[in-house]
């Protein structure tokens, strides 16, 4: 089921209401860079984390 025209410019227009015309450019904004973070996240490596456990198991045997 999904949502009508008459719904979705509903809540579009509650939306404007409640954060106003001007804060959501900045809103989008910051949602899209914070979405592309959290991509560029996921698709670094660890190997940062290994090395670093790596190079303290071998400074204990040591």
């Amino acid at each position: 089921m999904s949502p009508s025209l008459w719904q979705l410019l509903i809540v579009g227009g509650i939306v404007i209401v409640l954060f106003g015309s001007k804060r959501l450019p900045g809103l989008g904004k910051s949602l899209g860079e914070s979405i592309k973070n959290f991509k560029k996240g996921i698709s670094e490596d660890e190997i940062d984390v290994t090395d670093s456990v790596k190079k303290e198991s071998l400074d204990d045997k040591a």
